[in-house]
């Protein structure tokens, strides 16, 4: 559970990553070198520099997260902190507060597969940091509590909305929809570059 009193809770990192993220990181990483370097010479190149990007932001990031990633709650609304960036929303603009299962493969191994996300009244979803299977025993039961202690400090009452169940909807078909472009072009470019800088 969060530091708690009342609704005042902060939820931080409690606990170490599992062994198994690092060695999925690490395995991802060795395999990325391992086609770099038994490539051509203008693959290597531009792939050092990837590989390169790669590892700064991953040593740079994952650090910054796991010390500064925290959800904080209090009676005026909830922020949620990441390495570099936060954003608060006061209670009015909080429509729900769900845990759901994290989408991917590696849900439970490489990343939490229970998070919680604040949804606005516009369908939009915003993971809180911190507020996980990872870090709490039971983010399920955490949350309803958190619901129950923050039910004093909003002008309504935590019922579903036709109107933003629809747009929940709405927003998830669209946000399936653009996973999909992003990783077909993706595919198509890492291709394209392959075949760019074969040998003729």
């Amino acid at each position: 559970m969060g530091e708690a009193t009342g609704v005042e809770r902060v939820y931080r990192r409690r606990r170490r990553l599992p062994g198994r993220y690092f060695a999925a990181t690490g395995a991802i990483i060795a395999v990325a070198l391992v086609q770099v370097y038994t490539a051509d010479s203008g693959l290597r190149r531009w792939g050092s520099l990837g590989i390169g990007l790669l590892l700064v932001t991953i040593l740079v990031m994952v650090p910054l997260n796991q010390y500064r990633a925290h959800t904080r709650v209090t009676a005026h609304g909830i922020t949620a902190q990441w390495a570099l960036r936060a954003r608060t929303w006061a209670w009015r603009e909080v429509y729900d507060i769900r845990v759901e299962r994290a989408e991917g493969n590696g849900a439970g191994s490489t990343y939490p597969e229970w998070v919680a996300y604040l949804y606005d009244f516009e369908g939009r979803r915003f993971l809180l940091p911190q507020l996980n299977d990872w870090q709490l025993d039971d983010p399920y039961a955490e949350v309803t509590d958190l619901c129950l202690a923050a039910a004093p400090y909003r002008s309504l009452a935590w019922e579903r909305r036709p109107d933003v169940e629809e747009r929940i909807v709405r927003r998830i078909a669209r946000r399936k929809t653009w996973t999909v472009v992003v990783t077909l072009a993706l595919v198509a470019l890492i291709i394209a570059a392959v075949f760019a800088l074969a040998p003729l």
